[in-house]
């Protein structure tokens, strides 16, 4: 793997690759006002705004609905037994003369709750266990249409030991809940919603193609281009990241702790997770103003739906059709079996016996190998490339009690500038476009025939064409634009 360094000129002082002085500068409470200059990793001015931003608690929320991990998020009508945040903790953060309860009310308040991440098993270093938080943070949606956290208790079990972290806190006390809270994401991120939801889940598509569907099978032929290299790279992946010393294995939870978390995952996976417009109803998350990976994905997911609703239709005209279809029901049982372990509790199908459960299936399977992946592969490096933003280690237990952190106290705890340097080359990579990217809706070998077929194509290549324009239009105006689902950013497979 080729090496990269962080090259950070302040003054007259060059640091290569040292990241403690970097985030000494970001992290004080006055910057430094010397010329900072970020080179050799490429680093855009969107990384740059996030190392500038992260820190601002409006940043805060934005990431949790547009950055990496926007899947935890749900409204919160009723806090959790475990949360004992008060009406008199959180009234100064709410607007004037309202109530936790009248907020909640209006469905402005909404809740990350970490709970899967409880008692993990973590790599020891030094004969000292890695800290991983099961946090829970509680977040209000202000008149401005900001998402802000207004309380973090850094576990699941409260206590004198486990005070719930507030705003008006000391202002270390407050970034250091926060940077636990961003630790606790990431991890979440990286192994259940990007590793487990997207790269292997599309394996399990693309295996059940290739063992269940004969090339000359129609829902082969519309298939096939969306599992395009994720054999290839799932099996790079295998090589790279899973097992003792290599990468997955050198984050907080370790192998073990990675095992037993996609473990979890995929035991509280359900169909209705997995469909984006059952998922953002169950979540309550439908009115969040700015929540623009929603907006746009919940448009692919139509343009997509209606594609394949028009090519499932012309090769299945009645319900009969399918359910007599042996193939198409070899595909699915396998998927079931293998994929989810036959368990009935998750709502997918085993079998399919109607046009319409079989169009909704097929539109699952291609948003997840190509919208769900750009959506989550394409902003690591933007999000996570400035390390105090999204740590994959830290290397001091959360704090116990309050007033008693500094700045010291969050250098001592973030990742030193060898795991730091690590991450951001991986992440870096791992964000790159490559010369043979092809983008969604665009197949480059013509593998249908049928003239009905061909024109379904072109409808659809307009449809995400028209989207495209739309939302470059619409990112002319942000001022952090979000441009990880425009459909020429979208690539037709999990390759990389």
């Amino acid at each position: 793997m080729a090496e990269y360094t962080l090259e950070v000129t302040t003054g007259s002082m060059l640091y290569a690759g040292t990241f403690d002085n970097l985030y000494v500068t970001l992290i004080g409470t006055e910057r430094q006002s010397e010329h900072t200059q970020l080179t050799s990793l490429g680093l855009d001015d969107k990384t740059e705004y996030v190392s500038e931003h992260w820190k601002d608690d409006d940043f805060f929320g934005y990431q949790l609905l547009n950055g990496f991990n926007f899947f935890l998020i749900q409204r919160c009508s009723k806090l959790p037994s475990n949360f004992p945040v008060t009406e008199e903790m959180v009234k100064p953060f709410l607007a004037n003369g309202s109530s936790l309860t009248e907020e909640m009310q209006k469905g402005n308040i909404f809740i990350n709750d970490y709970k899967i991440m409880e008692g993990l098993p973590t790599k020891v270093i030094n004969g000292k266990p890695i800290p991983v938080t099961a946090a829970i943070c509680l977040l209000y949606l202000n008149p401005e249409g900001k998402l802000l956290p207004i309380a973090i208790q850094l576990g699941q079990h409260p206590s004198e030991e486990t005070p719930i972290f507030l705003p008006s806190d000391l202002e270390s006390d407050w970034l250091l809940a926060k940077i636990f809270v961003k630790n606790a994401n990431v991890l979440y991120f990286q192994v259940i919603n990007h590793l487990q939801n997207t790269h292997l889940l599309a394996e399990v598509f693309t295996m059940a193609t290739l063992r269940n569907l004969p090339m000359i099978h129609p829902l082969h032929t519309l298939l096939i281009p969306h599992h395009r290299y994720t054999l290839h790279i799932n099996i790079i992946a295998r090589a790279l990241l899973y097992g003792p010393g290599r990468i997955l294995g050198n984050i907080s939870i370790g192998a073990d702790g990675v095992t037993e978390l996609m473990r979890r995952g995929l035991s509280q996976m359900t169909y209705t997770s997995l469909c984006l417009p059952d998922n953002i109803a169950a979540r309550g998350v439908e009115s969040i103003p700015g929540f623009y990976y929603r907006d746009d994905a919940l448009k692919l997911w139509s343009i997509i739906n209606s594609f394949v609703k028009a090519m499932v239709a012309y090769y299945y005209p009645s319900d009969s059709e399918v359910s007599a279809d042996s193939e198409l029901q070899g595909w699915i049982k396998e998927i079931f079996h293998y994929g989810f372990l036959g368990n009935g509790d998750s709502g997918i199908p085993s079998r399919f016996q109607t046009v319409a459960e079989l169009i909704k299936f097929v539109t699952t399977v291609i948003f997840v190998s190509s919208v769900q992946h750009a959506a989550v592969n394409g902003g690591q490096f933007d999000f996570q490339g400035w390390i105090p933003n999204a740590p994959f280690g830290l290397h001091q237990a959360p704090p116990t009690t309050k007033g008693q952190s500094s700045i010291e106290a969050i250098l001592a705890t973030l990742p030193n500038k060898s795991h730091a340097g690590h991450s951001m080359s991986i992440l870096w990579q791992l964000s790159e476009k490559y010369s043979d990217f092809v983008p969604l809706g665009i197949y480059p070998k013509q593998r249908f025939d049928e003239a009905a077929a061909l024109q379904m194509i072109k409808d659809f290549q307009a449809e995400l064409s028209s989207l495209s324009v739309a939302i470059t239009k619409r990112n002319s105006e942000l001022e952090l634009p979000y441009n990880y689902l425009n459909p020429k950013e979208i690539e037709n497979s999990v390759t990389i």
